[in-house]
């Protein structure tokens, strides 16, 4: 017997929640038309969102907008959440739509427990569509991974332990692995 599953757009992604069927409480995301059940956040994970967003906002100040665990869409059947977002300034801060591919200076995935999935799941969906920078936090070995140039399913250039960057977008901003582990 062959299983045959059915695949949800974003317009039915919505709909769910907005009747109900996905409540607030539901931690979900959309990938590839799949609703997938998202992790707890640990104390770790929880703070290390928590100091980047801090030391971004100090870096990048009104430069971007840093979006913190809010949906991207990335095309008609994906929606994830990653960490951190930053995005190209607008006046509305994204009411009228939700940041797509085009609107990303970069993201970045604190990954503990869902190193696997963020590194070959999440980051292969980032390339497919073009997002140009994506960082991984490793919370386990403390190391950030970068990974920049996507072709395809993949990202042509990969750091896996930088020490420190600047981003693509800012190269006058430069970022330590101190700074993300205090």
């Amino acid at each position: 017997m062959q299983v045959i599953t059915r695949k949800f757009n974003v317009n039915e992604y919505h709909q769910m929640a907005e009747t109900g069927i996905l409540t607030p409480e539901d931690r979900v995301e959309l990938i590839r038309g799949e609703i997938i059940t998202m992790s707890p956040i640990g104390r770790k994970h929880a703070a290390a969102v928590n100091r980047l967003n801090y030391i971004l906002y100090q870096k990048f100040g009104n430069k971007a907008i840093i979006s913190v665990q809010n949906s991207i869409r990335l095309d008609n059947y994906s929606e994830p959440q990653p960490d951190i977002v930053l995005l190209k300034p607008r006046s509305d801060f994204y009411e009228s739509k939700i940041p797509e591919s085009e609107d990303i200076y970069f993201l970045i995935e604190v990954a503990d427990s869902t190193i696997k999935y963020d590194q070959e799941i999440k980051l292969s969906l980032y390339a497919e569509s073009n997002i140009n920078e994506v960082w991984i936090i490793n919370l386990n070995n403390k190391t950030l991974e970068v990974y920049r140039q996507p072709q395809d399913k993949t990202y042509l250039e990969q750091q896996k332990n930088a020490k420190s960057i600047s981003p693509l977008a800012f190269s006058d901003i430069t970022l330590t692995i101190n700074d993300i582990f205090g």
